[in-house]
């Protein structure tokens, strides 16, 4: 791999580390804001408004991630970021600053795995999506117990101790400690070298942008790999961000743990998904990527054994394993979706398109979830409907791939791909 490469992973991994410690301190700062230690359905809104980018800026962050160099891109959207962290030390709603970080967000990722796609070559795109996925999920491991640890009220001590005159709560300290985070990363996004790719002109009128993102949608969703790729990743993007909510609602609840250590569950989760990625990267290749479209099914069925668990020593290695099913699973499909996209469009196009996908359900996912608890609806009640949810529609999705691949020859637009990494 280029040393660029790995620039991109270790800004990767401080934006990504900081995304994670923040909703963690979010979550305390909504606590601190209600006076309520549990403020139940509220939580859940936190990651929808910040989803909200995604999905209403999609036609136009792949233009704008395509338009310039991808390094400049991403310095200019971690700005962002530190800004949308910024004003809730100055008492903006977490809600509303969740927005303003979401909007960095949206624009950051298509540079982030647009430039991804124009640095390695496409046969070792499983392995490098492998160490993508494996460090992001260090970031989510470390920035899960980061926010926890700096929410807590050890750190906000620690400051008054040496600092007197500190009038921020514990929340909005931790939030300081994250703004200067996303500084990190926005550094190491100016040392990343300009590829030289250049795209062709883009469109500057909204009318044409949106026009020009539906047609990259349909592209992408007739073609007949393509559209069985996408649909299981935006499943599964849906499904996760409601599991990180029901991961840290069954820790408290069923295991009995405060928010800093339900996070500590979440981080295990982290730790099978490398697990998975790094398996995944080093004996799955781009050509047997398809093989692994049954595990699908397997990680929705692993999820029913939350419902009986109420040790902390069962569920460490529980949450290991499900993260390993879904990581495995995860890391060829995403590398087949952005070869793909990369084939079919422009590396920003394709994977603004993706983003769109995967945060439409991200946002429909988390409505249900804030539906089913306002409803009344318990934990256990609300963890089957998704197991069954995940498992009927992964079966439905491999289904449809064997049809493609029986009457349509899909397995055909990998054939080219050599088979080495």
């Amino acid at each position: 791999m280029k040393r660029s490469f790995y620039t991109v992973l270790a800004a990767q991994f401080f934006s990504s580390l900081a995304d994670n410690a923040l909703i963690l301190a979010c979550i305390a700062l909504l606590r601190e804001i209600l006076n309520n230690p549990n403020p139940g359905s509220q939580e859940p809104l936190l990651k929808f408004f910040f989803t909200v980018a995604y999905v209403v800026l999609a036609p136009f962050v792949g233009a704008f991630a395509d338009s310039r160099p991808k390094g400049s891109v991403m310095f200019i959207t971690n700005l962002i970021k530190v800004f949308g962290c910024a004003i809730m030390l100055v008492g903006v709603s977490p809600m509303m600053a969740m927005v303003i970080v979401g909007l960095g967000a949206a624009a950051y990722s298509p540079a982030k795995y647009g430039i991804v796609t124009e640095i390695v070559p496409a046969s070792k795109l499983v392995a490098a999506n492998g160490w993508i996925e494996a460090l992001t999920v260090l970031s989510i491991i470390f920035g899960t117990v980061l926010g926890g640890f700096l929410s807590s009220t050890g750190l906000h001590e620690w400051v008054m101790a040496r600092h007197p005159t500190w009038t921020l709560s514990p929340a909005l300290t931790a939030i300081t400690f994250i703004c200067g985070v996303y500084g990190i990363a926005a550094i190491l996004n100016k040392m990343i070298p300009d590829t030289g790719k250049r795209y062709r002109d883009q469109h500057i009128h909204p009318v044409l942008l949106v026009k020009d993102f539906v047609q990259s949608s349909k592209i992408l969703w007739t073609d007949k790999l393509g559209q069985i790729t996408l649909a299981i990743t935006t499943l599964l993007w849906g499904v996760a961000a409601v599991m990180q909510f029901i991961v840290l609602d069954w820790a408290q609840i069923d295991l009995g743990k405060n928010l800093k250590e339900a996070s500590y569950m979440q981080a295990f989760v982290g730790v099978g998904s490398t697990m998975g990625a790094v398996l995944a990267a080093r004996f799955i290749s781009m050509r047997k990527a398809t093989r692994v479209i049954p595990i699908g099914m397997f990680v929705g069925i692993s999820l029913i054994t939350m419902l009986w668990i109420r040790s902390v020593w069962l569920a460490f290695p529980l949450m290991i394993g499900i993260g390993a099913l879904a990581g495995f699973f995860l890391v060829p499909m995403n590398a087949m979706l952005q070869h793909r996209g990369y084939t079919l469009l422009s590396a920003g196009h394709s994977i603004a398109v993706q983003n769109f996908n995967e945060n439409l359900s991200i946002l429909i996912m988390l409505g249900v979830y804030y539906l089913l608890k306002n409803a009344g609806m318990s934990l256990h009640q609300s963890i089957v409907i998704f197991i069954v949810l995940i498992t009927v529609l992964m079966a439905l999705f491999y289904i449809w791939y064997l049809y493609n691949r029986k009457y349509h020859n899909a397995d055909a637009l990998i054939a080219e791909i050599p088979e080495h990494h």
